[in-house]
């Protein structure tokens, strides 16, 4: 079975091809199809992530699945959240990964509490009209260090420090990281469902 990715980052697509490898599916992304980003007005994970599965699965003609994920931060009442990708645009900042990580790391300059997760939705739809499109969050814990660790991931992986591992995300090889995140708590949950309401696997 194909899926299209409502994504054209080349790391997402990666992590979780092989998260859906069990199920024999196979990603595409939508901008391989030459289909647009959709808008992403919206305030939330899930709110985020279901138009754009839509919006993929509707100019793709193909079941489409949607990971609509980022970093909530516990002292910045949960920022930066569904901005995560383009956090240091709110600042005037370009919009990367270094960046985003060099603007959070100014906005907890003598926070105390680093608390923080690291939240997916991911959403998947049979078609654009599916009535009931399958939706699974994860939500995987940690603390914002003061400063850079490790070389491995993308995003924000090198400030997120996970306590009962004592390394940051950036520190995991690929494989830690594809057993323990928030897109494979997700992902765990979504295979389940796809299993039952799609009769995959």
């Amino acid at each position: 079975m194909k899926l299209v990715l409502a994504s054209n980052n080349a790391k997402k697509l990666a992590e979780l091809q092989t998260l859906f490898a069990p199920l024999g599916v196979e990603l595409v992304t939508q901008g391989s199809l030459g289909i647009p980003e959709a808008e992403e007005p919206f305030h939330t994970f899930v709110a985020t992530a279901l138009p754009k599965a839509r919006h993929a699965a509707q100019l793709s003609g193909l079941p489409a699945l949607a990971d609509d994920s980022g970093l909530a931060v516990e002292c910045l009442g949960g920022a930066p959240g569904v901005l995560s990708a383009r956090y240091a645009t709110l600042f005037g900042q370009p919009k990367s990964d270094a960046d985003n990580n060099r603007v959070l790391l100014e906005q907890m300059t003598g926070k105390s509490d680093r608390a923080a997760r690291f939240v997916c939705a991911l959403v998947a739809v049979r078609s654009a009209d599916d009535p009931e499109p399958l939706i699974s969050m994860g939500r995987w814990q940690g603390e914002i260090l003061t400063e850079l660790a490790g070389e491995g991931g993308f995003g924000y992986d090198p400030l997120m420090f996970i306590p009962s591992l004592g390394k940051s995300v950036a520190q995991l090889s690929a494989a830690e990281k594809n057993l323990l995140s928030h897109r494979a708590l997700a992902t765990v949950d979504l295979l389940k469902q796809m299993r039952e309401a799609w009769h995959l696997g």
